[in-house]
């Protein structure tokens, strides 16, 4: 029997999954201990290892459908319920309207994780709809979630953005896009060009160091980069809907096609299209006499473009 198909090799992903729902929930106890860094750090290495998990599976050639359905439960565990349980923890538990937004936070953590397992078997989906997420992913609301908490425990004080309202209201906000039709790029589909890979590598290692040097607020930098990335996202989902033939094109056709199609839609200067016009006339011929000399066309049609502007 060959190594890939080795109990011990299929039991690997799992035992990733269950180390990140184990990662997530720990969360919790961080935030009731007034540990705010681990709790935030026990929800990003579930992400990470949430990450891991699918990808080890299929390198090993280890997928199977209880890894699939464990993947999604601890999902829902680890950036639904967790992120949740924590908030409230940390600042609403004199608020009967925060346990209200808890629920319906960890709601649609769910809700949006059973959308995007039915998503998968969906076969009428155009191509390039596999560059896009469905609204904001689990891993990415779970932490998007934890902002407020995050930047107190940067700045060792609670700011305007730790006030029950403002974290009852963000959490509603980041429950929406979660479970919201939103499109939002996934990275499992970006293809690095040759020449981009060394400077990538350097922005790699200066990103480690940043994690190293300030952790949480390189996590914070990075939630907003991604909230800022959304718009983008749109914009690009709404142009392959529009192109989908450029999808399968090569990044330098796909700019090419972009370049013709904003040179139809704009319309061409008001002096090009006078002088292209007065090119297009066809000037009188006048008369050959001693007094009248012929003058070419070309001079003529030279001093018409000058006399109209």
């Amino acid at each position: 029997m060959s190594m890939r198909t080795t109990p011990g090799v299929r039991l690997l992903p799992n035992a990733i999954t269950v180390l990140a729902m184990c990662a997530g929930l720990s969360a919790i106890q961080f935030a009731l201990n007034g540990q705010l860094d681990f709790a935030i750090g026990s929800v990003a290495a579930a992400a990470v290892l949430d990450g891991l998990d699918g990808r080890i599976a299929r390198l090993l050639d280890a997928t199977s459908k209880m890894g699939a359905e464990l993947d999604s439960l601890a999902d829902a565990m680890s950036f639904g319920v967790a992120p949740a349980l924590t908030l409230y923890a940390w600042h609403m538990q004199d608020n009967r309207a925060g346990w209200v937004v808890s629920l319906i936070f960890a709601v649609a953590m769910v809700l949006r994780l059973a959308r995007f397992n039915t998503l998968l078997e969906d076969a009428e989906q155009p191509p390039f709809a596999k560059e896009f997420f469905v609204g904001v992913p689990a891993p990415a609301a779970g932490l998007l979630a934890l902002l407020p908490l995050a930047l107190t425990a940067h700045f060792e004080y609670p700011g305007w953005w730790a006030q029950q309202p403002v974290v009852m209201l963000w959490m509603v906000l980041i429950a929406a896009l979660a479970v919201s039709r939103v499109p939002t790029l996934s990275l499992k589909t970006v293809k690095v060009p040759p020449k981009v890979v060394a400077p990538l590598l350097v922005g790699v290692a200066l990103l480690a160091a940043l994690v190293v040097v300030f952790p949480l607020l390189s996590l914070v930098i990075a939630m907003v980069l991604y909230l800022l990335h959304i718009p983008y996202a749109v914009y690009r989902y709404e142009w392959l809907s529009k192109h989908p033939e450029a999808w399968l094109a090569a990044p330098r056709e796909r700019r090419a096609i972009r370049r013709r199609n904003r040179r139809l839609g704009i319309r061409p200067p008001l002096r090009r299209s006078m002088a292209g016009a007065a090119r297009r006339v066809r000037l009188p011929r006048r008369p050959t006499t001693p007094g009248h000399p012929r003058r070419s066309w070309r001079r003529l049609e030279l001093r018409r473009n000058r006399d109209d502007f």
